[in-house]
């Protein structure tokens, strides 16, 4: 039995200084289960999974509050000396939030959409497109 892993060949992403895919090696990623709108909380959280080996950290921008919380995070995080991306985890209403919080988009590496949230059919395509513009 062999003990190697066969990788597909993908592309490879830039998520701030964080490659994933092509042939980066393997990165781990955590999510946080704070209410992101909870600045201290998270920041706390998003510092430990990333003193612990996360090298990128998702966090969920589920409201309008959570979307506002997002630059005050990555700025305390930068002050404390944690450089880990923070990945925005978009739901139903990602592409509202984006646009009506520019500085919560400014201070997200990369943003997840997942697209079995975002409706189906036309309304479902034309806010996807909407949160990749």
């Amino acid at each position: 039995m062999s003990n190697s892993i066969i990788r597909h060949a993908t592309v490879p992403v830039a998520i701030d200084h964080v490659t994933v895919g092509g042939n980066a090696p393997v990165v781990v990623q955590s999510m946080t289960n704070t209410d992101t709108a909870d600045v201290i909380r998270t920041v706390a959280q998003v510092h430990t999974l990333h003193q612990t080996g996360s090298e990128l950290v998702r966090i969920t921008v589920n409201t309008a509050e959570a979307a506002r919380a997002v630059p005050e995070i990555r700025e305390r995080l930068d002050k404390m000396n944690c450089p880990v991306p923070l990945v925005g985890d978009f739901h139903f209403n990602g592409h509202k939030l984006l646009s009506n919080e520019p500085a919560c988009a400014a201070a997200l590496a990369k943003y997840r959409i997942n697209p079995g949230n975002v409706g189906k059919g036309k309304s479902g395509d034309e806010k996807f497109a909407k949160m990749i513009e």
